[in-house]
């Protein structure tokens, strides 16, 4: 069938009809012709408290009662005003200057931006690089592609239009923590910042690295002086485990980026936070000092008022406890495909399960495959993986895994 949506990372003349959605409940995604869908991935991670949650529908629906949206040039507005409170209260250290954008890729560009001119307002020129990590992915847009992984990552296309950013392996290991430190003293008086996905690479890959690592990484930084930008667009809210993942490093970045699950799910919304050290260089009697950026929708008084309904059902509900109950679940009902032919590897970390594979010859068969066991999955790249919403029953997520072990078993068997 032809229509004129044109949708994102689909090639339309090979990939499969998409399915019609008509609703949304709990953890299921009702399809127009009845079918009801187990979500294994929060509609790309965002629906931590699941859909329709009555809490944030309330909010949202009183909001639109008594303002939809005003622009924030000139004018502010009790949702903004709370919101911003409260992730500063919530957010580690004294990252408390909040600005609003309404994606995760606008609010890495916001970051990027707010390190070049912490440098500039100082007086400090030529430090306008970014050191960035292979398997790294923020965002579609221009300065976020340049942060991405140039030769893996889904934008190598671009490579003659982006920034030249500085981009090494992620270290692990003593000796390789030792290399990188070296690579920030020789290239300390270009870079502007560090930037890096606490814990999970997402959508590089699904890879892990430890706290341990983290934490290493952020000494670095300020040995140096280099700000650290941490992208917790995907890890943010519960997860990794913790509410926000730097938090199991024991660290506090110079600059955050949020959004995702910031609203439950249900506006778009974005959040670009900094220190007070950062927030500082930007103080002055000169006009040019101010961070030039100004999103026509920063601060929607709505997904502001979602997301503070969502906040809210974090502080009322036991929603890490239950991505600590799924964690479990994950690592007990993924085990099996450790066993598997073409399985590379099996990982969990807080409600996020990967199965990684040796090769995928066809990505939309394989999706196609676990469609068809009434589960909502999407491979990328060679990893199945599972980011369930938090409120997910044990009857939902045992099928769930139970029919990623199926489809895996089936195409280790007939791969091609």
């Amino acid at each position: 069938m032809q229509h004129r949506l044109w949708l994102p990372y689909r090639q339309e003349r090979t990939a499969p009809e998409p399915s019609l959605v008509a609703r949304t409940q709990g953890a299921r995604i009702i399809l127009a012709d009845g079918r009801s869908l187990i979500d294994g991935i929060s509609s790309w991670w965002t629906a931590c408290h699941g859909y329709n949650h009555p809490v944030i529908a309330a909010a949202v629906a009183d909001q639109l009662e008594k303002m939809p949206h005003v622009m924030l040039g000139g004018l502010v507005h009790e949702q903004a005003l709370t919101l911003a409170d409260r992730l500063a209260e919530l957010l580690p250290g004294d990252l408390e200057h909040v600005f609003f954008s309404e994606s995760g890729s606008v609010a890495v560009e916001v970051g990027m931006k707010i390190a070049v001119q912490y440098w500039l307002n100082q007086g400090v020129h030529g430090r306008s690089r970014f050191l960035a990590f292979r398997n790294a992915y923020h965002g579609d847009t221009f300065a976020a592609m340049s942060v991405c992984d140039p030769q893996e990552g889904m934008h190598r296309l671009f490579g003659d239009l982006v920034a030249g950013q500085l981009i090494v392996d992620l270290p692990r290991s003593r000796d390789e923590l030792a290399a990188f430190e070296r690579i920030v003293e020789r290239h300390r008086g270009e870079l502007a910042g560090i930037i890096l996905e606490p814990l999970v690479q997402a959508a590089g890959g699904m890879k892990f690295h430890s706290a341990e690592v983290l934490a290493a990484i952020a000494e670095i930084a300020a040995r140096y002086d280099v700000l650290l930008l941490l992208d917790e667009i995907a890890t943010g809210f519960g997860r990794t485990g913790s509410l926000f993942a730097c938090e199991q490093a024991a660290i506090t970045p110079d600059i955050i980026m949020l959004s995702k699950a910031l609203t439950g799910g249900t506006l778009p919304l974005a959040a670009t936070v900094a220190t007070r050290r950062v927030h500082a260089a930007f103080l002055s009697e000169n006009p040019e000092h101010a961070l030039m950026h100004g999103p026509t929708f920063t601060g929607n008084a709505l997904a502001c008022a979602a997301a503070n309904a969502s906040l809210g059902l974090f502080a009322t509900e036991p929603r890490l406890e239950q991505v600590a109950a799924i964690e479990a679940r994950l690592a007990d009902g993924l085990a099996e495909c450790r066993a598997l032919v073409h399985v590379v590897d099996v990982r969990v970390k807080g409600a996020i399960g990967v199965v990684q594979l040796d090769r995928v010859p066809n990505l939309d068969g394989l999706r196609q495959a676990l469609l068809a066991e009434d589960v909502w999955v999407r491979p990328f790249h060679d990893v199945v993986y599972l980011m369930p919403p938090f409120v997910m029953g044990e009857d939902d997520l045992q099928a769930l895994t139970a029919a990623v072990v199926r489809v895996v078993r089936r195409w280790s068997r007939s791969p091609e």
